[in-house]
């Protein structure tokens, strides 16, 4: 997996990074097709004195992008907030994949039982010859 990390109106420290770091693995460990993912953790000053610390991550996964961010008045805790709803995310998506792949194998399976039960020459329309 590539990581991207980016801090706008803030430095990057190592621990920081680190920590971010040490979240994402917990994606990993739900879902190992990831691609690529870049987050971008910036300190927003609105108009009133106090600061909003926001996270957000674009995370690329093998057939799908997802966005995912969070603001929070400390920094860690817009990490752990923005990890918590990526997890969801990702936890959603790999049950949506597994789903379709099981409901592919059983429509095949019905398929082919109705083929055989079906299959005499009696329910040919009319006008084809048997062969």
């Amino acid at each position: 997996m590539n990581l991207t990390i980016s801090g706008h109106h803030l430095e990057l420290t190592p621990a920081i990074r680190e920590y971010v770091e040490a979240k994402l693995e917990r994606i990993k460990r739900h879902f190992d097709h990831v691609i690529d993912a870049a987050v971008i953790l910036t300190v927003d000053k609105p108009a009133d004195k106090d600061k909003r610390q926001k996270a957000e991550i674009n995370l690329h996964l093998r057939g799908t992008y997802l966005h995912v961010e969070s603001i929070a008045h400390d920094l860690y805790a817009a990490i752990d907030a923005l990890i918590d709803k990526l997890d969801r995310q990702v936890i959603k998506y790999k049950s949506k994949i597994q789903n379709h792949q099981h409901d592919g194998i059983k429509r095949i399976s019905e398929v082919q039982s109705d083929a055989d039960v079906d299959g005499g020459p009696d329910d040919l329309p009319a006008g084809v010859p048997a062969s």
